[in-house]
């Protein structure tokens, strides 16, 4: 048993009781494309808004490095302390996709594995079969082998009846058909219902990557050169893919792209990205105008002998500055040695 088998094994439960439920493969599969979306909505939700963020407070970010470009440590010790500041957590807009992540392989694992995750076969025999379909000298996608066996099967299941006939059964009865199309058939550029596939997979691939990339543009002033050739690259390579394997994996994509939009249209209207970055930078700006006002006013107490008032009215580097100043002061009463005034270059 892979890693990708134990990853896609609590999502094949689903997509078994979907199609137990509704003896359709091809509805199953719009409808566990449809569950799976919505429960991850909340992750989808969380990046997005960690996007919004991380764009409000680029400017700021920009202009550490540019300034502390020389001292590393320093320019990590302030990204940190900004981060700290606004709230803001790398880890926190990374998790939603790392979580993606093994759960995308898994749904891989379910649409290219239905005899083991739908029809709940066991590996040993999906190896016999296979090893079967070699002998009969059947064309195998490489991508999804199980689907390659359903449909062998189907055309001749005498060959596989040293499998058992409950195996030749369950098999056999596994109607891959769907609005007219064997999902279990690899399309070909010949002029019929298959050739849909490929080109809807790549139309709909493009279409969310346009949205994709035009959220991404807006938050970042601008889609620049590499980020245009990805959304026109990805969708030749998902039309390329879908000429090379079963209708049925073409299929799920195309579903996947079309919820994919949906969300990202839904979430644009209330978790839009450019509002939220502006909202973020507003914040950020009201932020600093109360700290200025906050100064002022303590400077004009500090006058009248206001030690609190004093500290602050202090700025950060102000506040660096007396704290390696104590520092010095108090290394050479220590070790003897001759005190050295605090430059603009020690606190940079």
């Amino acid at each position: 048993m892979n890693l990708l088998y134990i990853l896609g094994w609590p999502l094949g439960m689903i997509m078994r009781f979907l199609y137990n439920v509704l003896n359709s493969y091809g509805w199953s599969l719009v409808l566990f494309t449809i569950v799976i979306k919505l429960l991850m909505i909340p992750l989808s939700v969380k990046q997005q808004k960690s996007s919004a963020k991380l764009a409000a407070i680029q400017p700021e970010i920009k202009e550490i490095q540019e300034k502390y470009a020389k001292n590393q440590q320093k320019m990590s010790e302030e990204l940190n302390r900004l981060y700290a500041r606004e709230g803001y957590s790398m880890t926190a807009g990374c998790l939603p996709m790392l979580i993606q992540f093994p759960i995308l392989f898994g749904l891989i694992d379910v649409i290219y594995k239905p005899l083991r995750h739908v029809l709940g076969i066991s590996t040993a025999q999906v190896e016999q079969a296979t090893k079967i379909m070699e002998g009969l000298g059947v064309n195998i996608s490489t991508y999804s082998p199980e689907i390659s066996i359903i449909t062998s099967l189907q055309q001749n299941p005498q060959a596989y009846a040293q499998l058992g006939e409950e195996f030749v059964n369950k098999v056999q009865s596994f109607d891959m058909n769907f609005l007219g199309i064997n999902f279990g058939t690899i399309p070909t550029f010949a002029f019929n219902l298959l050739i849909l596939i490929p080109i809807l997979s790549g139309a709909t691939a493009l279409l969310l990557s346009h949205v994709s990339m035009k959220n991404t543009a807006q938050m970042s002033n601008g889609m620049n050169g590499s980020m245009k050739a990805v959304m026109y690259m990805m969708p030749l390579m998902s039309v390329w893919i879908a000429f090379q394997v079963p209708a049925g994996v073409g299929f799920y994509w195309i579903l996947t792209n079309i919820m994919s939009i949906f969300q990202s249209l839904v979430l644009n209207k209330f978790y839009n990205p450019v509002e939220m970055a502006e909202k973020a930078k507003r914040e950020v700006e009201e932020r600093k105008e109360k700290e200025r006002q906050e100064r002022i006013e303590a400077k004009k107490l500090a006058k009248q002998g206001d030690e609190k008032a004093k500290q602050m009215a202090m700025t950060q580097k102000e506040i660096n500055r007396q704290k390696l100043a104590e520092a010095r002061k108090r290394n050479a009463e220590k070790y003897g040695e001759v005190y050295k005034e605090v430059t603009d270059e020690d606190i940079e």
